[in-house]
């Protein structure tokens, strides 16, 4: 089942490894530095993107030098500067600016492609839902349909959703292997809000009508497994969620939409759009 976790200090340590209890094929990790900080780790069994959330760094990936990446003051403030890094690689990361700030988003790989970075004009956005219907968001695709063919199944984005919007809606699943209609994918989702006192609603349910609700505020991450997974927000707050998704078989998430709530799907601006960038 699905489950939350709380914000916390991490202090650079993972916030989900492979003993979760919960998602089997995801890291993820958050990493703070100040000014001529390093930090530097070798993930065994997972490929990885280095997204930096604010801030300045190098980041060494092996042989493989990428210098000053990171353009934004804040998540809040343009497109990531990211780097791929493949299964089992040496990484090193040395901060060039105070308050700079990683995020790790990891997913289970057997086959080693090679280091690459993805600028922020390389970001690829999908515009979804409208204000009129309570479901605004920009998808900001990091790991997705253009690096599709340099990379395993991990799917790496940023999602910001107008305030008092929904996003994950209509709700979908995408936990079992069916051919054309769904792909089997796990997701872990970490929350910010602006301002910071925001909060929001995650919902998880079941096709047997069980279900789960949590109240997210800002830092904390939700782990989910399977289920119908719409996420509320705040009117007054604007939302983000640093988003992962590790498919199991395949690297084209294919989104499985409840039949109830399909007719919505012609109402809501870009949702074809939307499940075409995730493919």
């Amino acid at each position: 089942m699905p489950s939350i976790i709380k914000s916390f200090d991490n202090r650079n340590l993972p916030v989900i490894d492979e003993n979760n209890g919960v998602l089997c094929r995801t890291y993820f990790n958050i990493i703070h530095l100040a000014k001529g900080e390093k930090y530097s780790q070798k993930l065994d069994k997972f490929e990885s993107v280095y997204v930096v959330l604010s801030g300045n760094c190098e980041i060494t990936a092996g042989s493989v030098r990428f210098e000053d990446v990171g353009k934004r003051k804040d998540i809040w403030s343009g497109n990531a500067d990211s780097v791929y890094v493949p299964v089992g690689e040496q990484v090193s990361i040395l901060a060039n600016k105070d308050n700079t700030e990683v995020a790790v988003a990891g997913g289970f790989c057997d086959k080693k492609f090679e280091p690459f970075r993805i600028t922020p004009s390389e970001v690829d956005m999908v515009d979804v839902g409208s204000n009129e219907t309570k479901s605004h968001r920009r998808i900001f695709h990091i790991l997705g349909q253009k690096t599709k063919d340099r990379a395993g199944n991990l799917l790496v984005s940023e999602l910001h959703a107008d305030e008092g919007c929904w996003s994950g809606y209509p709700p979908h699943k995408h936990d079992s292997e069916n051919g054309s209609e769904e792909s089997e994918f796990e997701e872990a989702y970490h929350y910010r809000f602006n301002p910071s006192n925001g909060f929001g609603v995650q919902v998880v349910f079941q096709p047997d009508g069980s279900s789960e609700c949590y109240m997210t505020q800002n830092g904390d991450t939700c782990l989910i497994d399977k289920g119908y997974h719409p996420t509320g927000w705040t009117p007054g707050h604007n939302g983000y969620i640093f988003t992962i998704l590790v498919g199991k078989h395949r690297n084209s998430l294919i989104q499985n939409f409840k039949e109830d709530y399909r007719y919505i799907m012609d109402k809501i601006p870009g949702i074809n759009d939307m499940r075409d960038k995730f493919k």
